[in-house]
């Protein structure tokens, strides 16, 4: 494997506007606490270097050609436009692996930078615990994601409301590139720093669409196509991001912040966990919405070279409407193969809606429902009740439609729906022991939820139990800042 050299491939690509040249804050000495030796290896990266130089995922050690900068953007933040950028995280440089492809090496709560408002740049251990394990998740359940390849101890404090252990995550992603970089290149510089942006964003992630009689809408299209994807994904597990602004939508269709995020036990499309998201706009049930939303002010910030290029107004709000219709193919899609089901049957949504209602009437955990239907579990007297045996035969009954054979359409299930997610109470119970020093529950989850869709009979039924409803309903994700 070859040394750990980094390209400045977004600093050398794009104007100083774009970024601040700043360095991490200084760390005396640090301790590495979890190395992702198998996302290493699948970058290209040698483990046992990283080993050797821990001090690369606390800045103490910058790889080779690395000139570190803080990331600018903007974005809207529930509904309200700011200005932002990289407050307490820094881009060391892009990794290249042997086909080419550029990865984002950066280090989060690496200090404070021209864009911290304030802040101290810094971050604290428990909440960098939770983005690796939850980002890790991700990655195992198939939904794109940023990474996490290293977490290290840093020996400064954190003050909170109380004081808490320094850390840095070591986080990889194919770009940062969002939304609000593009909203922020309009508002700073205007239309010659927004093709400077988009030209370069086309060439890292859609370079495709430069042989397309109007590159830009082409551009804006495959953005709309992955977040369609990304946001099927993220509804057919049960995942709620809790901050969904314009800053944390990325441009190649990674999910990206894992701050106020959460898996939703009961299925109740009003599920909200975030502290600060008061009126619910980052619901379970709202996040298709506001995908459209964001792609909208995307659409706004491209407006200047979607016209020159002679894409008409109408041409895109076209694509913007199209994106429900896109999603909702792909939310289909996904909710019939947790169903066992491959064929397009007009009835399908029906169906599925009417299993999702019947779940939000009986309060019934989301992941836990589709496994019992996978594993044919009906012990629950719940599945004896007219209702839930009235949906199970027009089930069965669709399921003769297909060209497959029951044990084909159970292993489709079973590679679609989960046996374990992160648990709420349970993340919260191995971050606490994981302050205190015991990191060998966290260790354990994380092995566990690495192999989300293994149905393995000896797996403790602790990790694999909700909640109860009354404390899903008082619990609260925080953003860590």
């Amino acid at each position: 494997m070859k040394p750990f050299k980094l390209e400045n491939h977004y600093r050398s690509h794009l104007p100083e506007i774009f970024y601040s040249d700043v360095l991490p804050m200084k760390v005396e000495k640090e301790e590495l606490v979890l190395l992702n030796e198998d996302l290493a290896r699948d970058l290209e990266i040698d483990p046992q270097e990283l080993k050797k130089n821990p001090g690369y995922f606390s800045g103490r050690i910058l790889p080779l050609d690395s000139e570190p900068i803080a990331q600018a953007y903007s974005g809207h933040q529930f509904g309200f436009y700011t200005r932002l950028g990289d407050g307490r995280a820094i881009l060391l440089g892009e990794w290249q692996d042997s086909q080419g492809e550029l990865w984002d090496i950066q280090l989060k709560g690496a200090g404070r930078t021209p864009y911290s408002r304030g802040g101290d740049g810094k971050a604290a251990f428990a909440p960098m615990l939770r983005e690796y394990l939850i980002s890790e998740s991700m990655a195992a359940l198939g939904i794109p994601t940023t990474r996490s390849l290293a977490l290290v101890l840093t020996g400064h404090p954190v003050y909170r409301q109380e004081t808490l252990p320094g850390a840095m995550l070591t986080r990889v992603a194919k770009s940062h590139l969002r939304v609000g970089t593009f909203q922020y290149a309009l508002e700073v510089r205007g239309e010659k720093a927004l093709k400077e942006l988009a030209d370069y964003a086309i060439e890292r992630h859609y370079p495709e669409v430069k042989k397309q009689e109007k590159p830009y809408l082409s551009f804006l299209i495959e953005v709309i196509n992955q977040q369609a994807k990304l946001l099927a994904l993220w509804m057919s597990k049960g995942f709620i991001h809790g901050v969904m602004n314009t800053d944390n939508m990325t441009i190649s269709g990674e999910t990206i912040d894992y701050g106020p995020c959460a898996f939703m036990d009961y299925y109740d499309p009003e599920t909200v966990f975030s502290s600060i998201d008061t009126r619910g706009r980052y619901a379970y049930g709202n996040q298709p919405t506001i995908a459209q939303w964001n792609l909208t002010r995307l659409a706004e910030a491209l407006l200047p070279l979607l016209t020159k290029e002679g894409s008409e107004i109408k041409d895109i709000e076209e694509e913007l409407i199209l994106f429900k219709k896109k999603y909702k193919e792909h939310y289909l899609d996904s909710f019939r193969k947790k169903l066992g089901l491959l064929k397009e049957v007009e009835e399908d949504g029906k169906l599925i809606k009417d299993l999702l209602t019947w779940m939000l009437e009986k309060k019934r955990d989301f992941t836990n429902s589709f496994v019992d239907l996978t594993e044919e579990n009906y012990s629950d007297p719940v599945y004896q009740e007219e209702d839930f045996l009235d949906w199970k035969n027009k089930w069965e009954k669709r399921q003769r439609v297909e060209e497959q054979s029951k044990e084909d359409m159970q292993r489709l299930m079973r590679a679609h729906n989960p046996y374990l997610i992160p648990r709420n109470h349970k993340v919260e119970e191995i971050l606490q022991e994981a302050n205190k020093g015991n990191l060998e529950p966290f260790t354990k989850y994380l092995s566990l939820l690495e192999k989300p869709y293994s149905y393995e009979k000896d797996i403790s039924i602790e990790y694999r139990e909700p909640m109860s409803i009354e404390d899903m309903g008082r619990y609260q994700t925080f953003c860590g800042t």
